[in-house]
């Protein structure tokens, strides 16, 4: 490739997400501003990334791609695009990764969410004290207890009492 089809194509560094076709000798400059996938459609890319570079010798910044092959882009990752194939263009499409959407959390979204808790903690409440009356009730009705007065009894002596 010569010297001035890389500086002309050095020019579109910015490019858009989309489907593009990149003919035969020549060679361009993608640097995304957002995480996304390269992926060739037909043809061949020779891809050339700037470092740090981690690996094996032969994953040193030049990948190798055919159509069907894939590259995962980190935001703002330089890279160097060339045609590999000499019969003929390459295309290639560069999609952007989803990014999740922030939501902003109003007062009103809060509203319902802390009167369930509150229903929760009220009506757990009440069948606590069900359960613990009902237990108390068993342990003082079991059999072989008769000598014990049962609970009326006790609550009326109590009253009586006083």
């Amino acid at each position: 490739m010569d010297a001035s089809t890389l500086t002309q194509s050095h020019q579109s560094a910015a490019a858009p997400a989309g489907a593009w076709k990149l003919a035969k000798g020549q060679a361009m400059t993608l640097q995304p501003r957002e995480p996304g996938t390269l992926r060739v459609a037909r043809g061949g890319l020779w891809v050339t990334a700037d470092g740090p570079h981690a690996g094996a010798l032969n994953d040193q910044g030049d990948r190798f791609l055919q159509a069907g092959e894939q590259l995962k882009l980190r935001r703002g990752q330089r890279l160097v695009i060339e045609t590999w194939d000499r019969l003929g263009p390459a295309y290639f499409t560069w999609d952007p990764l989803p990014q999740p959407v922030a939501r902003k959390v109003r007062a009103a979204d809060l509203v319902q969410p802390v009167e369930d808790l509150r229903l929760a903690v009220v009506f757990g409440a009440s069948a606590a004290g069900r359960l613990l009356a009902a237990l108390v009730g068993l342990a003082w009705s079991r059999p072989g207890r008769e000598d014990r007065p049962s609970l009326a009894d006790c609550a009326f002596k109590a009253h009586s009492r006083a």
